[in-house]
This record gives C-alpha cells, sequence and structure tokens, in this order.
C-alpha cells in the first residue's frame, strides 16, 4: 500500500486527489497551512483511518516517509496569491525545493502542479506545451506565474541532475464543488453574484477568453499523469477545449441559475491574458486523456453546490 503525500491536500484540487486516492485504497498524508483552502474540504475524511491531515507550510522543509508526491500547494486565486506576493513566491520555489528534497531522499515520484499561466498573456494561441510564454516579469502576477515557471525549472534540473521521476502538469481553469464562495476565481464569482441577484462584473467588454474544465475530469487526467511510464515527464497541458468569453459566460450562468442580475462593465486588470486554450495533443496521444464533462453540466453541478451552501 503506497503513502502518497499531497501538499495542499485541503484545497479545491488537493481535496479531490486526496478522496479519489482514499477510493483507491492509498493511504494520503495531507499537508496543508489553510492560508488559502479550508478544513471543511476534507472533514468528510479525517475519521478515514488511510488518511492523514499534517498542518505545515511547505517554504520550511518536511521529513516524512512517502512513496509518492503530489505537490498542489500554492494559491491559484490572482486575489488570494496577490494578497502576499512575496509569500506566494516562496511557496513557489522555497516549496518547490523542499519538496524536491524530500522526493530525492526518499526517491519519490514526485508530480508538479503547474498552471497554464506560465504562458502569460499568450501570443499563440492554442497553447502548445513547447510555448515558452509572454509573461511579464515584474507584474502584479508575476509572484504566481513566474513562481510556476522556477518551479518546473527545479523539477527538471532535479529529473536532469538527480534522476528523479518527475511529472509536470500545466493545469488550465478548472472548476467545480468545493470552491470557495469568496476566492475571486471567475466562475464562482459569477455564480454566486447571481445567485444572489447582484450585479455580475465582467473586465473590459468581456471578450477574453477561458477554457473551464470540470473538476472531475481533471483529476482524472493528473493521476494519468502520475501514473504512466517515467519517461512522460512534461509539462503537459491538462485542460478543456471549451473556449467561451467572459461575456458569454455570465450570460450563460445569469440563463442557468434563473437570476435577474444584471452585468456590469469594470476596466481590465493589469496583464490579464486576453485568450486562453490549450492545446492538449500530447495528453491525448500519451494518456488517452480529454475531458468529457461540458460546460452546461459542470456549471449545474456547481450551481446546485453552492445554492444548498446558502440554505
Amino acid at each position: 500500500m503506497k503513502t502518497v503525500l499531497v501538499t495542499g491536500g485541503s484545497g479545491f484540487l488537493g481535496a479531490h486527489l486526496s478522496e479519489s486516492l482514499i477510493n483507491d485504497g492509498f493511504e494520503v498524508l495531507c499537508v496543508d497551512n489553510f492560508y488559502s483552502s479550508e478544513r471543511a474540504n476534507i472533514a468528510h475524511l479525517l475519521g478515514h483511518p488511510r488518511f492523514e491531515l499534517l498542518r505545515h507550510d511547505i517554504t520550511f522543509p518536511l521529513y516524512v516517509e512517502v512513496d509518492e508526491i503530489f505537490n498542489f500547494a500554492c494559491p491559484a486565486s490572482p486575489s488570494n496569491y496577490q494578497h502576499d506576493p512575496v509569500q506566494t513566491t516562496k511557496t513557489n520555489v522555497h516549496g518547490a525545493i523542499n519538496i524536491l528534497g524530500l522526493a530525492k531522499r526518499t526517491r519519490s515520484k514526485v508530480f508538479q502542479a503547474s498552471t497554464s499561466e506560465v504562458y502569460g498573456d499568450p501570443q499563440v494561441h492554442p497553447q502548445k506545451e513547447e510555448y515558452w510564454g509572454n509573461v511579464n516579469p515584474i507584474g502584479i502576477r508575476a509572484c504566481y506565474n513566474e513562481g510556476k515557471r522556477c518551479a518546473e525549472t527545479l523539477f527538471f534540473d532535479y529529473h536532469r541532475q538527480h534522476g528523479l521521476a518527475i511529472r509536470v502538469a500545466r493545469i488550465f481553469n478548472t472548476y467545480g464543488p468545493r470552491m470557495r464562495t469568496n476566492d475571486g476565481r471567475v466562475i464562482p464569482n459569477f455564480v454566486m453574484r447571481a445567485l444572489r441577484g447582484e450585479d455580475i462584473e465582467v473586465f473590459g467588454d468581456g471578450s477574453q477568453t477561458r477554457s473551464f474544465c470540470f473538476v472531475d475530469d481533471m483529476i482524472d487526467g493528473v493521476r494519468r499523469l502520475m501514473d504512466a511510464d517515467d519517461a512522460v515527464t512534461g509539462p503537459m497541458n491538462l485542460g478543456s477545449l471549451n473556449e467561451i468569453s467572459m461575456l458569454d459566460l455570465a450570460k450563460l450562468v445569469i440563463e442557468m441559475t434563473g437570476s435577474e442580475a444584471k452585468i456590469v462593465y469594470s476596466p481590465l486588470p493589469e496583464d490579464d491574458p486576453v485568450r486562453r486554450q490549450p492545446d492538449i495533443s500530447r495528453a491525448r496521444d500519451m494518456l488517452a486523456w480529454q475531458p468529457t464533462t461540458s460546460l452546461e453540466v459542470g456549471l449545474k453541478k456547481v450551481i446546485e453546490y453552492f445554492r444548498n451552501g446558502m440554505q
């Protein structure tokens, strides 16, 4: 029975991953400092005999014995990672060094949850893994996207220098139940405002796009990558091909919630990417993976989750 470490294990993706691993018979050590996550996400796992929770900040070394490591520790919402940008950079860089050091000592296979943000405001569409990105290194998003880029560098240097078995996934926008209602990401923000009948704020003219992947599909992709042959290191795009503008998303959420919310417009934030859609050819070829949940089906589940939470 393998013991699997999940850092950021009580966050949105980490909690879903921890649950998936428990369901498949693994022992899970969930590590989190609860900076941007909630204990409620893993409350149903706390009494499980194969689940252990450790409060810890991975910017400090961690001394445990494990067989595999999933590194998901870092705030993913702009409002959260920009709140303390220095700590965000430390989590990405110092955290990666500490996790890689642990993997080196235990000879563990180690997974890095990277991000589509490494492409910045892309000048190539859709984004292929070979694209090096268009990132502002001194902008307000740099603590996250440059931090993740540096973490990727560290992972591949440890792989080349120390022979570590690594996996690097570039995760595109993911959504689903257990997202925080106030974490600032677009889908929970739009859904909660619609359910409350409040104005939905769209930045710019709303023409900027994202491609949203339902959480169940994403966890499936993450685990397929981790279980792949060691020659498959990544980086590998994981995300949906269903590109949608923010204006059309707002209209869809209003329609699906039956809300009377109005759409209002605000200036674009600094360095906000104009278009985002992954090329997932590599994941299709190497993992036989692609998302299967439509945006409408996924949104219905999210709306039900948030609506039930308001009762």
